[in-house]
């Protein structure tokens, strides 16, 4: 069963140096009908000004994991940890007993876009960790790349939880599959351009809640970007 949320119908907020829009409640922006979906907590879909951004603030007992869309995202936190993130990399943070960290758009001139994703981990109070790599076009075109999974499998990172996320961009007649095991559920959210998941037509933006379904299909893209999150059936 495939449950559509349009791009339109997620939460919004503006505070002018930040546009962002919701897919789970957040913040100031409350749906009892959109409380995440299995393990999965946040997608928020961000865009930052031009030497803007987060200051230093905490998170703990969360797998916090940054996907950066256009621009640059400079982190600098608690652990010591600073990078500059851009396209094609992955930034996993698990905070564990607690991390502070700040984000800022690393450029003067360009707003940067990226996705903030947060998901419950299967253990509290554990050591605080961070990750990055580099997935590039490559590794993404016309199939779905691993980015995150538990055992750190295929060069992925590894994360707190029973879930695996992958990417991929898409685009004419290239395709990609996806099968998923019995007690599975997963979540289908379009980065940007457009593209069909099991027939059905996206659009940048828009989520797609995935129970009882033993495949997933994606094909006849355009200019798409995807995050594929299999997940409990919980």
């Amino acid at each position: 069963m495939l449950t559509l949320r349009k791009s339109h119908e997620r939460g919004a907020a503006d505070h002018g140096w930040l546009q962002s829009r919701h897919t789970f409640s957040f913040a100031s922006y409350y749906n009892p009908r959109e409380n995440g979906f299995s393990d999965l907590l946040v997608i928020n879909d961000d865009r930052v000004a031009p030497a803007k951004g987060f200051g230093r603030h905490p998170h703990r007992d969360m797998e916090i994991f940054s996907y950066v869309l256009e621009g640059a995202l400079e982190h600098k936190d608690s652990l010591g940890t600073g990078s500059v993130i851009q396209p094609g990399d992955v930034q996993l943070m698990s905070a564990g007993t607690g991390v502070s960290h700040s984000e800022y758009n690393h450029s003067p001139s360009e707003p940067v876009h990226f996705l903030q994703i947060w998901i419950l981990p299967s253990e509290k109070g554990a050591t605080p960790r961070y990750q990055q790599r580099h997935f590039g076009t490559a590794d993404k075109r016309g199939r779905l790349a691993l980015i995150i999974s538990p055992d750190g499998a295929g060069q992925s990172l590894s994360i707190r939880q029973d879930a695996r996320v992958y990417a991929g961009l898409f685009d004419g007649d290239e395709t990609a599959s996806l099968d998923l095991a019995d007690g599975r559920a997963a979540y289908v959210h379009v980065a940007r351009g457009e593209i069909e998941l099991n027939g059905q037509r996206l659009g940048a933006g828009d989520g797609v809640k995935v129970r009882q379904e033993r495949q997933l299909v994606l094909a006849n893209g355009n200019d798409a970007e995807v995050l594929v999150f299999d997940l409990r059936d919980a």
